[in-house]
C-alpha cells in the first residue's frame, strides 16, 4: 500500500488548488479523480474563456446556511491573490463587467496553470480512479491500487452538469463520516414554466432585454432571454439560487427606465401612433405586441386614458410570473446546500468530527453568485485546506 501525506478525491478547481498549496508546502500529495480529463468545468466556464475569479468577491456574494463561514478563508486569499497567480503564468486576462474577469483566449491555461504548479510540487495526479473504499484510516482503495495518508480531502464538486461527471460521492463520503448534508438543488438554472408564461417564452424564444428580477428582497438587474423551455440569463440565473418552488417572481423589463412617464410622454409628443408601436421602441416589438394583448392595451395611444397607460406600465415593470421549475442539475452552474458548515471549521475546512478529513469547493454548503465567485471559493477553500493538511 502506498503512503502519502494527503489524499485528495477530486481534480476540479478546488481540488488542484488544495494539491499545488500542500505540494509546495513539501507534503507528498496524491491528487485522483474518476473522470478522464481535469478540471471540465473550468474548460466550459465562462463560454471557453473561464470566468476565473470577481474583484469584488465577499461574503455577501455566497448562500449557506452559516453565511459567515465562508468569510475566514475568502479574506486569506482573495481576488488579488488568484489574480498574481494568474499574471505570473502570463495569462492575459480583461474584466468584462461587474468585476468578472475571463481569460484572453481560452480556459485551458487556467487548468495548464493549474497542472503546472502541481507538477511544480510533486503532485502525483490519476484520472480515470475509480474508488472502491474509504477507511476510517484513510486507506483509499482503488482501481490503481490501494493508498493511505494521515489527511483526506474531498474536492468532488455538487451534482450539477453530470455529463461532464458530476456525482453524490462527496456527499456519501461525507455521511460516511457522520456529517450532515444540507438539502441539494440545482443553483444558477434557467427556469420553466406551464402556464401562459411557457406560451409567451416559446413564442419569444431567443429575444433578450434588460430586466430587473425580484424574488422578496432579493433582485438582480442583468440580461433576461426568452427560450423554449422558459427564461434565463444572467439576472434568472441569479434569482434562480433565491427562488423557492411555488412562489412569483417580479420582472421589471425595462429596468432603469420609468416607462410611464415614457408613456405619457409619448401620448403628448406622437398620439396618433399605436400603443404596440410606441412601447415597440422601448422593448422588443414582438414582446410589446405581446404585453400590449396581455394588459389590454389596443389602438392609439391618444385614445389611452392616463389610467390604462398606467395598468400597461405595471404589466411591464412588474411583470408576475411563477416558475414551475428549473432545467435542474443537466444544465444547473452549480449545486446549492453540501456538507453542513456546522461540522467544519472555517479557517481549514477540516471536519470537526473526523480529524484530517476536509472538505472544499462547491461540495460545501458554501454556492456563490454567477460571475467567477464560485471559482473565487474554490481557490479560498483550497487554499484554506491545503495550508493546514
Amino acid at each position: 500500500m502506498a503512503d502519502f501525506d494527503v489524499i485528495i478525491i477530486g481534480a476540479g478547481a478546488a481540488g488542484l488548488m488544495a494539491a499545488a498549496t500542500a505540494g509546495r508546502r513539501g507534503k507528498r500529495v496524491w491528487l485522483i479523480d474518476h473522470a478522464r480529463k481535469t478540471a471540465e468545468k473550468i474548460r466550459i466556464s465562462g463560454g471557453g474563456r473561464c470566468n476565473f475569479t470577481n474583484i469584488h468577491a465577499k461574503p455577501d456574494n455566497y448562500l449557506s446556511q452559516n453565511p459567515h463561514f465562508c468569510r475566514s478563508a475568502l479574506s486569506r486569499y482573495k481576488p488579488a491573490d488568484f489574480i498574481a497567480l494568474v499574471d505570473r503564468h502570463g495569462i492575459k486576462w480583461h474584466e468584462k463587467k461587474l468585476g468578472q474577469l475571463f481569460c484572453d483566449d481560452s480556459s485551458q491555461q487556467i487548468i495548464d496553470m493549474l497542472l503546472a504548479e502541481c507538477a511544480d510540487a510533486g503532485v502525483r495526479i490519476d484520472m480515470e480512479t475509480a474508488i472502491k473504499a474509504i477507511d476510517p484510516g484513510f486507506a483509499v482503495d482503488t482501481n490503481r491500487g490501494s493508498a493511505q495518508a494521515p489527511a483526506l480531502v474531498i474536492a468532488t464538486g455538487g451534482l450539477s452538469i453530470p455529463k461532464i461527471g458530476a456525482t453524490k460521492f462527496g456527499y456519501d463520503v461525507a455521511k460516511q463520516f457522520g456529517h450532515d448534508i444540507v438539502p441539494t438543488r440545482a443553483g444558477l438554472v434557467p427556469l420553466t414554466f406551464t402556464d401562459e408564461t411557457a406560451a409567451l417564452c416559446k413564442d419569444m424564444t431567443g429575444l433578450s432585454v434588460e430586466a430587473a428580477v425580484r424574488f422578496e428582497k432579493t433582485m438582480f438587474a442583468e440580461g433576461l432571454l426568452f427560450t423554449h423551455r422558459g427564461l434565463s440569463g444572467p439576472s434568472i440565473l441569479q434569482i434562480s439560487s433565491y427562488w423557492r418552488e411555488g412562489e412569483d417572481l417580479v420582472v421589471d423589463l425595462v429596468a432603469g427606465t420609468d416607462i410611464l412617464a415614457a408613456l405619457k410622454d409619448a401620448k403628448k409628443a406622437s398620439p396618433k401612433q399605436e400603443i404596440q408601436n410606441v412601447l415597440g421602441g422601448m422593448i422588443p416589438k414582438r414582446l410589446a405586441q405581446a404585453l400590449c394583448a396581455q394588459a389590454g392595451a389596443t389602438g392609439r395611444i391618444a385614445d389611452m386614458p392616463d389610467r390604462a397607460l398606467g395598468i400597461l406600465a405595471d404589466h411591464v415593470k412588474a411583470w408576475r410570473v411563477c416558475p414551475n421549475g428549473s432545467e435542474g442539475y443537466r444544465t444547473a452552474e452549480v449545486t446549492l446546500g453540501g456538507v453542513d458548515t456546522d461540522g467544519l471549521s472555517s479557517q481549514t475546512m477540516e471536519s470537526k468530527r473526523q480529524p484530517g478529513l476536509y472538505f472544499i469547493g462547491e461540495v460545501v454548503d458554501v454556492t456563490g453568485w454567477l460571475g467567477g465567485f464560485n471559482f473565487q471559493w474554490a481557490w479560498a477553500s483550497g487554499t484554506a485546506a491545503g495550508m493546514a493538511v
